[in-house]
């Protein structure tokens, strides 16, 4: 079937390391949308920080932010969905990794991903790239403050361990009803029961009417892995994970050298086949 959609990462995929987009990806992206593919963020970032890029990467459409969790149109500021770590879930798993690894801290990201309440303490650990927000504006709350409400995403952080170290804390402590992953960020993303980015993809597609072997999907990090499994041509990062690159059908450039950018061409020359055109 021919390509329809093109779902692509952001931070260490479409964009390079000091986070701009490169002149080669953004005309690859502008030729995808004339001949009228759908072009989607999905990323782990809040919808602030995808604004933060919007405009160099043309994006104003549908994007799927907080790892799936939250599907929004950033021209028009539809919610097409939001799905939330339960309050009781969340303040469970905070008080079982507290006895388990003292000292991790916490972090409740709410209300369509403006609101970040932070555990007192954490805003030292954090840079502004992190969250894409100045670690003065995360505030310095009581942990009861920081599990009181439901959270798009739930994020796990330590001062010494990585989250690859606290994974399996998290996964031995025996509870249910979330959903876990990271992003090569130094912190766990918790996130509802079976949220990933490709629930949230699967989502989105059925409300376009594309199917899943219509779509095209870049990514080059663990929380990538499941959405480069589910789409009908998953494509990972020549700097991916391991964990990407074995989801993956294939593997392009890295992030540096426009990987995106070096797919998308062929696509468009018909190198891959024909694509979906917008008067088809």
């Amino acid at each position: 079937m021919p390509i329809r959609l093109i779902a692509t990462d952001l931070d260490g995929t479409l964009l390079r390391g000091d986070l701009s987009v490169s002149p080669r990806t953004r005309r690859a992206l502008d030729q995808a949308r004339a001949a009228g593919l759908e072009v989607v963020p999905v990323t782990a970032r809040q919808p602030r920080g995808v604004r933060r890029i919007a405009q160099a990467a043309g994006f104003d459409g549908w994007a799927l932010c907080g790892n799936g969790a939250h599907g929004l149109h950033l021209g028009t500021g539809e919610v097409l969905f939001e799905a939330h770590v339960a309050q009781d879930v969340q303040a469970a798993v905070a008080q079982a990794l507290s006895e388990r690894v003292p000292g991790v801290l916490f972090v409740s990201v709410r209300d369509g991903g403006e609101v970040f309440v932070a555990q007192q303490g954490y805003a030292a650990l954090a840079h502004v790239e992190d969250h894409k927000r100045d670690p003065a504006e995360m505030g310095a709350f009581a942990l009861a403050d920081v599990v009181a409400e439901p959270s798009l995403k739930f994020i796990v952080r330590h001062p010494l361990l990585g989250p690859r170290e606290l994974l399996p804390h998290v996964q031995a402590l025996g509870l249910g009803g979330f959903a876990v992953t990271h992003s090569g960020a130094p912190f766990l993303e918790v996130l509802a029961e079976g949220v990933s980015k490709a629930w949230g993809l699967e989502r989105l597609c059925a409300h376009l009417g594309v199917a899943q072997a219509e779509v095209l999907a870049f990514g080059d990090a663990p929380n990538d892995a499941e959405m480069l499994a589910w789409a009908g041509r998953g494509v990972a990062m020549g700097n991916a994970d391991p964990e990407a690159r074995a989801a993956a059908r294939e593997v392009t450039l890295s992030n540096e050298e426009d990987g995106v950018a070096a797919v998308l061409e062929d696509l468009l020359s018909g190198a891959y086949g024909p694509l979906a055109r917008a008067s088809s």
